[in-house]
């Protein structure tokens, strides 16, 4: 089938990607929502705006769609590029990162169905500890580009989930029931490496930015 990706830029959207390419299906397109409202309900949004470096290592085109972030109403900016790329690159279906969050999953399912297009979720309900380990397994080079909740602070910010990584978050799952994957939106992620790129994006610089007490952001460009 031919597939677009919805793709924020972090692990769980470039991981279904990854899945459903090696399943045979083939990645048309990227399609990615930039939100003005950094606590919108949908989309991810630090470093969003690279998503047009992975796509282009990636070597696909990439449809890139500016929302207000309202509630409800980012859903019609999302159905716009969704028709855009079934229009332009005569996709089939979309796939998406959707692990546990039931108001994403419905949602994009909504407008697949209206637009008769496949939904995939690759990644629904999986262990998100054995998860992480998949996603280092698969050669996946991934760092932390935003965290959101207690105890994490900046430190945080620019680690790569590898084994130690993985302990880490086990234990704060344990003391403080955080979500191990960010499920929860405890942090965000940016992937710099994976089988489905050329090579490997670097990091040429960044900007660390503190929004809350426990809110803090890395602003980052990619090369």
């Amino acid at each position: 089938m031919k597939l677009a990706l919805l793709l924020s830029g972090g692990k769980d959207s470039v991981y279904s990607g990854y899945i459903a390419q090696k399943a045979g299906n083939e990645l048309a397109c990227a399609i990615t929502i930039v939100s003005k409202n950094k606590d919108s309900f949908m989309f991810h949004t630090p470093s969003i705006e690279k998503t047009s470096k992975q796509a282009e290592v990636m070597g696909i085109p990439c449809i890139i769609k500016e929302t207000s972030g309202v509630k409800e109403e980012e859903l019609d900016d999302l159905e716009d590029a969704i028709l855009e790329a079934k229009k332009k690159y005569h996709i089939t279906g979309i796939v998406t990162g959707a692990i546990k969050s039931v108001y994403q999953a419905t949602r994009v399912q909504k407008i697949c169905d209206k637009l008769n297009l496949k939904c995939f979720n690759p990644l629904w309900q999986s262990s998100e500890i054995e998860y992480l380990q998949e996603l280092i397994d698969n050669d996946f080079k991934i760092i932390v580009v935003g965290v959101f909740a207690y105890p994490l602070d900046e430190t945080w910010l620019g680690r790569e989930i590898d084994k130690n990584f993985i302990e880490e978050m086990r234990d704060l799952e344990d003391k403080y029931d955080i979500h191990p994957a960010g499920e929860g939106g405890e942090f965000e992620t940016f992937v710099l490496k994976c089988p489905l790129f050329r090579r490997e994006l670097k990091v040429k610089s960044f900007e660390d930015l503190k929004e809350g007490e426990y809110s803090f952001r890395r602003d980052i460009e990619v090369e």
